[in-house]
């Protein structure tokens, strides 16, 4: 059987906060989610389905630069509802970090109280630039005015449309080349691109890419731990009938497994934590 994932289906990201009504106030009335579930020291929250969930740390110092999260990264349904999110951004002074077209997509960049990044996006059409990844993906200035013109400045924001959905995850890591060698070997991944030695990008299914991994902040250093706002797991779905394959080969790398909530939770070479689910 071919070691190349078909698809790979990205579930919730779970992040340490300090703050938790802080933190879900900032991703329901900035961010546009809403909370889907609720416990003590703990929310879920999402669209359709969960994307986010926040668990409390009290005092927990913000993220930094070791191994862990770069953003999240939340794909929008259309342009269109870019825009609104982008208007939306605009009416409420929300601080940005960045605007980028990056020729497969257009993002807006932002951070959460915790210092955690988040990318809010949407695709360009798949036949621009399936197959050509390498060649095409860039950073560029967005087109604000252009972009804008889409919305429409009398509809009020209702938050993030349904079919929104955790388009990939964008990670600080360890040392780039063990990381390519990690997602694509073991988990089954394709690299698309890179960015010379300090940025990767692996996708399955001719996606542009699940997985962004960049040693900019974290070459060398290991994730977070207790006392510092963090990744706790991002959630990894794989075709069910490949599953039971890529957990042989992450112990055949070396790597410990755990079964939790059914999910098997594993490491990758810079220690971030990560839940291998069974997606449909």
């Amino acid at each position: 059987m071919d070691d190349r994932l078909p698809d790979l289906a990205l579930g919730p990201v779970d992040l340490v906060v300090a703050d938790l009504e802080r933190a879900a106030s900032f991703y329901c009335d900035v961010v546009g989610l809403r909370v889907l579930a609720a416990g003590p020291a703990r929310a879920e929250l999402g669209v359709d389905a969960p994307l986010v969930r926040l668990v409390e740390e009290p005092d927990a110092r913000p993220a930094g630069g070791e191994a862990g999260l770069f953003h999240l990264a939340l794909l929008l349904p259309g342009r269109a509802d870019l825009a609104r999110w982008a208007q939306h951004a605009a009416g409420g002074r929300v601080p940005l970090e960045g605007a980028s077209d990056h020729v497969v997509s257009e993002a807006v960049y932002l951070r959460d109280p915790d210092g955690h990044g988040i990318e809010i996006y949407a695709d360009r059409p798949r036949g621009i630039w399936e197959g050509r990844v390498d060649r095409l993906m860039a950073t560029l200035p967005l087109d604000l005015p252009d972009l804008l013109r889409l919305a429409d400045p009398a509809e009020p924001f209702g938050g993030l449309p349904a079919g929104t959905a955790m388009g990939h995850v964008h990670l600080q890591v360890a040392d780039v080349p063990a990381t390519i060698a990690w997602y694509r070997d073991v988990l089954g991944l394709d690299l698309v691109a890179t960015y010379g030695p300090q940025a990767a990008f692996l996708s399955a299914g001719g996606y542009h890419h699940h997985i962004g991994a960049n040693t900019w902040r974290s070459a060398g250093l290991a994730p977070a731990g207790p006392g510092t706002a963090r990744l706790a797991r991002a959630e990894l779905g794989v075709p069910a009938g490949r599953l039971g394959a890529v957990v042989d080969r992450v112990r055949a790398a070396g790597g410990e497994t755990a079964e939790a909530d059914g999910a098997v939770l594993v490491r990758d070479p810079s220690g971030v934590p990560l839940a291998l689910t069974a997606a449909p």
